[in-house]
């Protein structure tokens, strides 16, 4: 099939990105970065939006860098941008690690990362990174910029606190102190499918203890989340097993997970443990 009739807008600034949403946005109006969600969903029809506002001219959005402690993505960055370190330390080898679990080699050439983030899909992995490093989004719209951060962003299945006539324009992740360990494990029946789900983890050892656990699951429920439970499990614990074996039965006993024809809430519960136990087992080897 192919898409619906729509008007094409191609800003050169965030500016003027932003006053056509402004426009367009109350007529169904979309924003197209890498569209690797939106032009399949466009084809078969299941979308039908009036505008596309292509925001791939626009060049601050190709923005990457470190300041003020954060690691600055810009909404055109691509995927594959990730697949070396963009940065020193264990947040450059984590985002590495992550990157090629993501789809495929050609999606990750053009799909973005603030695209992940604004799709919303509950197994993606830039949204589980998000969530568990507590980051934040800037949003412009005409009305001004607010940032919104990582646990007041999604709202449900592929639903964010992003307006209509926002544009997203860069996502902000903490650069974690040099001595974190870091560790994801993603289960899916294929690679490239959708995670069932996924568990990414970090801690420091202090004094031979685990101290400032982060725990957080994708796919798993309608949103990623951090797993509290499952992280005081982990506080002041010695790394190894019989904690990581802990933090895995609490992260089980905290989640309501999600079902469909295939997969039971029973199989994902199941799942979760076996994740979460090895992506803590990955953060002690790293």
């Amino acid at each position: 099939m192919k898409p619906a009739a729509f008007r094409y807008h191609a800003p050169k600034t965030v500016d003027e990105a932003v006053a056509l949403l402004a426009e367009v946005a109350p007529q169904d109006g979309r924003v197209l970065a890498g569209g690797q969600s939106l032009v399949p969903t466009m084809a078969f029809r299941l979308a039908k939006p009036a505008h596309l506002v292509d925001i791939n001219g626009v060049g601050a959005l190709n923005r990457l860098t470190v300041a003020g402690g954060k690691l600055v993505i810009g909404a055109c960055v691509r995927h594959a941008a990730f697949h070396r370190p963009v940065c020193d330390g264990p947040l450059g080898k984590l985002l590495s690690d992550v990157v090629r679990h993501i789809a495929h080699y050609p999606i990750r050439n053009r799909g973005t990362f603030c695209g992940s983030l604004a799709h919303a899909d509950p197994a993606s992995e830039w949204a589980l990174v998000f969530t568990a490093l507590d980051g934040e989004v800037l949003a412009k719209s005409a009305r001004g910029e607010r940032v919104i951060a990582a646990r007041d962003y999604f709202k449900g299945i592929m639903t964010t606190a992003l307006y209509d006539d926002e544009l997203l324009v860069e996502a902000r992740l903490p650069v974690p102190a040099g001595d974190t360990q870091c560790g994801f494990y993603e289960f899916n029946r294929r690679t490239g499918d959708f995670a069932l789900a996924a568990a990414l983890v970090a801690y420091r050892v202090e004094n031979g203890k685990i101290a400032e656990p982060r725990v957080a699951l994708g796919g798993v429920e309608v949103n990623p989340r951090r797993i509290v439970e499952a992280e005081r499990a982990l506080q002041g614990a010695e790394p190894g097993d019989k904690a990581f074996r802990a933090a895995a039965a609490a992260a089980v006993d905290a989640v309501d997970p999600m079902e469909d024809i295939v997969n039971s809430a029973e199989f994902r519960r199941d799942l979760v443990s076996a994740v979460t136990r090895r992506a803590l087992e990955r953060a002690a080897a790293a």
